[in-house]
């Protein structure tokens, strides 16, 4: 295949909304499956079982489809036109990472992705497989292969023409394409991503500790959060940005093209009291479409619960008080947890 296939692929792909392309090999991460068992090994990554599973798969594209000859990957931006720190100080408001404020990014990169697909296939032929942060494909690796970016001190994909603001996406196709040339590291002697940690999620820089991660507490771990990084997570209720936000080079960051991304209504600093009162069919209508439902009413009011007991808002006492019998056992030890904090809060403010 030349050269001038890769350019109109790249062509279709920024016409069909994606911000950048770039193509590599599956062959091209050899290092992958060593760090990938290194990280298991050490029990990094938590709860999440699926990392552990077909670890073949995940480390080698070859073995995950002995027939791709190529990898396209795709980069698109959702960059907040807010800075996600400003909302810190809300305490008795919630944070929702960016990713999350507007529509499943799986479901909007998924389709793009066939589409470009679909097009490969009419236009020269072959197979294809896509996949978008469900499949045991390590994406980050392979768009640093391609060239896309390099992966930071905080293991997340940089790039200097768009800053680390971004889903990924592949193509694996049966197509031989000229590989990219792979990016450079450019991090430097920059620590703000490291520093800036509530948790210190990172051993060291370039390697990530999951289960002291924020977004990891707060999406994939299931049951009680440990009682020490409670007061860590402050008002995040879904995920984290502060690595991501406090990176330097997203003075390079472009703006979020699609619009499904954009915040839906009340999902910016949302307030706590509300959130906190929502049942299981309210949590499923209010976040219909969401990345956040998949995570349940019981996990995410449980989140609410701790932002609440971090929020230095006796006001809220009530409101956890009413949920210290919930059915859920960890929602019901959430809100204990809550109204400790706050009666020690109101006895401290009253000098008692």
């Amino acid at each position: 295949m030349t050269a001038e296939l890769k350019s109109e692929i790249r062509h279709m792909a920024q016409e069909m909304g994606f911000t950048a392309c770039a193509v590599t090999t599956p062959a091209s991460i050899p290092a992958a499956p060593e760090r990938l068992a290194e990280f298991v090994d050490q029990g990094r990554h938590g709860q999440m079982g699926w990392m552990a599973e077909r670890m073949e798969w995940r480390g080698n594209p070859s073995a995950l489809w002995p027939a791709a000859r190529s990898v396209v990957m795709l980069a698109e931006t959702y960059t907040p036109d807010y800075n996600p720190l400003d909302l810190l100080d809300l305490r008795d408001r919630g944070v929702i990472s960016a990713y999350a404020l507007g529509r499943d990014y799986h479901d909007v990169v998924k389709k793009r992705l066939k589409r470009l697909g679909r097009w490969l296939i009419d236009r020269e032929g072959g197979e294809i497989k896509v996949f978008v942060d469900t499949a045991p494909v390590m994406e980050k690796p392979l768009a640093a292969a391609a060239g896309l970016g390099w992966q930071g001190k905080h293991t997340n994909l940089l790039s200097r023409e768009l800053g680390n603001w971004f889903f990924l996406g592949a193509i694996f196709t049966t197509l031989e394409l000229p590989p990219d040339t792979p990016a450079r590291e450019n991090c430097g002697s920059c620590r703000a991503c490291l520093d800036i940690c509530p948790t210190a999620a990172f051993p060291a820089p370039f390697q990530l500790d999951a289960r002291r991660c924020i977004s990891y507490l707060t999406i994939e771990h299931h049951g009680p959060v440990p009682l020490e990084l409670r007061a860590k997570l402050g008002n995040r209720i879904y995920g984290c940005d502060d690595c991501l936000a406090v990176c330097p080079w997203n003075k390079f960051a472009q703006t979020a093209a699609e619009t499904k991304y954009a915040a839906r209504d009340g999902m910016i600093a949302p307030d706590l009291g509300v959130l906190a009162g929502l049942d299981d069919a309210a949590f499923r209508d209010r976040f219909s479409g969401s990345p956040i439902k998949r995570i349940g009413r019981n996990r995410f009011v449980r989140n609410v619960l701790y932002a609440i007991g971090n929020s230095d808002t006796p006001q809220l006492l009530p409101t956890a008080q009413a949920l210290c019998n919930d059915p859920d056992a960890t929602v019901a030890d959430a809100a204990r947890w809550a109204v400790g904090r706050l009666r020690a809060t109101s006895a401290a403010g009253t000098g008692a």
